[in-house]
C-alpha cells in the first residue's frame, strides 16, 4: 500500500514523501522517496508497488536483507557484553517505530532523521536514541552481512546534530547548600526513628556526598570489596563510555565515607542493600515535600567532587576518588565556588554516623 504525505519545507516549497509498504508472512517491506512533485510521487509509488507485487520479490528481500528490527534482536541475543538497561529500553523502544520494519539496505539517512524528529524527547535524550541506534549499523554488515550502511548513519548524526534534532546532555552546576542538606537528613533521619524498618537515606545521602558515588554504585558495594587499611573501595560496573560491565576499579575514599560506612550494620553481603530506584524515589519525594527546587541525587556526585578541588586537592588526587580516567570529563563535575572545605565542622556527618 502506497501514501503521499505533503511536507512544507523551510524555505517554503512543498515535498512529497511517497511511502510504500507491503505485508506479506509476517515481513514488511518498507520504502520511501521523496519529490518535488506530486504526479512523480505518484508514478513512483504504483511502479514500485507493480515490481513489489511480482511473485518471489518480497520472500527474496526477506531472505536477504530482514528488516532493521531483526539486526536489533540479534545484537542483543548476541552480544557478549551485557546490555545496560536504558540502552535496552531504546532499543525495544525503536523497534515499536516505523523504521525497524524498514530493509536494511533501504534505509538512508533521511529516513533516520525522519524517525529522529519523530520522537517528542528533548534533543538530549534523542541523542541517546541516535548512539544507541549508531551501535547497531556499526556492527550489522561486518558481523552479519545486513546491508545497514554506516555512512549514512555518521551523515544522519551530522545533520540531525547542526539542525538541533540531537544534542549533547546539558551541563549541571546545581550543588546543594547545607541548608538544604540539613534539612534532608534531619527529615530522613526523623522517618527512620518513626519507622526503623525505613531506608536510612540519611546515611546513604552523606555516604553519597564524601565518596562521590553514584546511586548504582553504592548499592553494589559490599563489604569484600572495602578495604579499610588502604582507604579505598572496588567500584563494580562503573560508569564508562566505552566500557561498563566488567569495568570493576578500586578508588579511594575519604574518611568520612569511611566513617559512613563503619556505621552501617553487617547484616547483609552488600554494605548499602538498597535499590537505586527506591534511593532515587526517596530523595525525589522528600525533595518536593521539603520545597527543595531542582535538585537531583546525581547532584551529590557533583558536590562531592567540587569540595575536593575547593580543598585543594589536584586532579590525580580527585580522579582517585571520582574514578575518572581523563580531565575532560572530570571537568563536568567541577564547579568551584569556594577555597577550603565547608564541611569542616558539618554537624550532618556526625549526626549520620550517630544515628540508626
Amino acid at each position: 500500500m502506497g501514501t503521499i504525505t505533503a511536507r512544507k519545507r523551510k524555505d517554503g516549497s512543498v515535498a512529497y514523501l511517497a511511502r510504500v509498504r507491503v505485508m506479506r508472512d509476517g515481513f514488511t517491506y518498507h520504502e520511501t522517496e521523496t519529490f518535488d512533485r506530486r504526479p512523480t510521487a505518484t508514478s513512483w509509488v504504483k511502479k514500485r508497488e507493480r515490481e513489489l507485487a511480482k511473485p518471489g520479490v518480497i520472500a527474496e528481500y526477506k531472505a536477504a536483507d530482514p528488516p532493521l528490527a531483526k539486526a536489533i534482536d540479534r545484537y542483543t541475543e548476541e552480544s557478549l557484553k551485557e546490555i545496560g538497561r536504558t540502552k535496552a529500553q531504546v532499543l525495544r523502544a525503536i523497534k515499536n517505530y516505523p523504521i525497524a520494519d524498514m530493509p536494511c539496505s533501504t534505509i538512508k539517512s533521511k529516513d533516520i532523521i525522519e524517525f529522529l524528529q519523530s520522537l517528542t524527547s528533548q534533543p538530549q535524550t534523542v541523542g541517546n536514541y541516535a548512539s544507541h541506534l549508531a551501535a547497531i549499523f556499526a556492527i550489522a554488515r561486518p558481523m552479519w552481512d545486513y546491508r545497514l550502511d554506516d555512512r549514512e548513519m555518521r551523515d544522519a548524526i551530522v545533520v540531525a546534530r547542526r539542525m538541533g534534532i540531537i544534542s549533547r546532555s546539558v551541563q549541571r552546576d546545581r550543588r546543594p547548600t547545607l541548608d538544604e542538606l540539613d534539612k534532608l537528613l534531619a527529615h530522613f533521619a526523623d522517618r527512620r526513628k518513626k519507622v526503623p524498618q525505613a531506608l536510612p537515606m540519611h546515611k546513604v545521602i552523606v555516604f553519597a556526598l564524601f565518596s562521590t558515588r553514584r546511586q548504582a554504585e553504592i548499592t553494589q558495594i559490599t563489604w569484600d570489596d572495602f578495604q579499610k587499611e588502604h582507604g579505598r573501595v572496588l567500584v563494580r560496573d562503573m560508569k564508562h563510555p566505552g566500557e561498563k560491565i566488567g569495568n570493576d576499579t578500586w578508588v579511594d575514599l575519604p574518611k568520612e565515607a569511611i566513617q559512613v560506612i563503619e556505621s552501617m550494620p553487617k547484616s547483609k553481603s552488600e554494605i548499602f542493600p538498597y535499590s537505586p530506584d527506591a534511593i532515587t524515589a526517596n530523595f525525589t519525594r522528600a525533595c518536593k515535600l521539603l520545597g527543595i527546587e531542582d535538585l537531583r541525587f546525581h547532584d551529590l556526585r557533583h558536590e562531592g567532587i567540587s569540595r575536593l578541588f575547593e580543598m585543594g586537592r589536584n586532579i590525580p588526587q580527585v580522579a582517585a576518588v571520582s574514578g575518572h580516567r581523563s580531565w575532560v570529563s572530570l571537568k563536568r563535575y567541577t564547579h568551584i565556588r569556594e577555597a577550603g572545605d565547608k564541611y569542616e565542622n558539618w554537624s550532618g556527618l556526625k549526626d549520620a554516623i550517630n544515628n540508626v
